[in-house]
């Protein structure tokens, strides 16, 4: 077995022991394998024990991925802050964007997805700990960006996607969770139709999947400790 196969293994280990202890089945928590600075080897390596989906943070780095891998059964997601000038490439190649928080960005890739393909799957990115360095929409203005994104051709907006600050304990990983769990709640109380929670990383992934996470971003546990040169 491979270190990234037995590191899947164990993942996937970790995802249905935390979902069985709040009472969830493990199958509702999905996993996407944050790929990005790691080669296309690598991906291949984890698409052989089992993995169909893939995060990617740079445009150019998951598009030369995509092609070099060349995997129709594969499904890639670009979870990274995006540009504008950056949105034809990203609708004409990814099949998901976690990261829309801004309605001219959502209207640039429902303009620019080639009818060709199925609609751009779309989570939006919520600035859930109020941080300045952080992405994403404010928590209250989110439910009118939301209805804004629904209404877009050539999306379908999925659900939310946070990144949380950091925090010292399980309590306190929870707690941001919980907020976006909660906003997630009332969006679908108010007529959208969605089903999807991205959020729990490589650390905090029990805490996610506590609050509802029903797809989980890792990296560093599945690939190992990034090379950040």
């Amino acid at each position: 077995m491979t270190t990234i196969s037995a590191n899947l293994q164990a993942v996937h280990a970790r995802i249905e022991t935390a979902a069985r202890a709040c009472g969830r089945a493990p199958e509702t928590v999905g996993l996407l394998a944050v790929s990005k600075t790691w080669p296309a080897s690598s991906v291949r390596e984890a698409a052989m024990a089992g993995q169909r989906a893939f995060g990617e943070n740079y445009v150019q780095e998951g598009i030369d991925k995509i092609r070099e891998v060349a995997r129709p059964d594969l499904e890639w997601h670009f979870i990274g802050p995006l540009q504008g000038n950056k949105t034809r490439q990203v609708a004409e190649t990814f099949d998901w964007v976690h990261s829309v928080d801004r309605l001219k960005i959502a209207e640039r890739l429902a303009q620019q997805r080639p009818e060709t393909l199925p609609p751009l799957q779309v989570c939006l990115q919520v600035n859930i700990s109020g941080e300045d360095t952080k992405s994403g929409v404010a928590p209250q203005e989110a439910p009118a960006l939301a209805q804004r994104i629904a209404q877009l051709p050539r999306l379908a907006l999925r659900g939310l996607m946070a990144i949380p600050a950091p925090a010292a304990d399980f309590a306190g990983q929870r707690e941001p969770f919980r907020r976006l769990r909660q906003l997630f709640e009332q969006l679908v109380r108010e007529g959208l139709a969605l089903d999807t929670l991205s959020m729990g990383m490589s650390n905090d992934i029990e805490a996610a999947i506590a609050e509802g996470a029903t797809l989980v971003r890792v990296g560093t546990a599945i690939f190992g400790e990034r090379n950040r040169s």
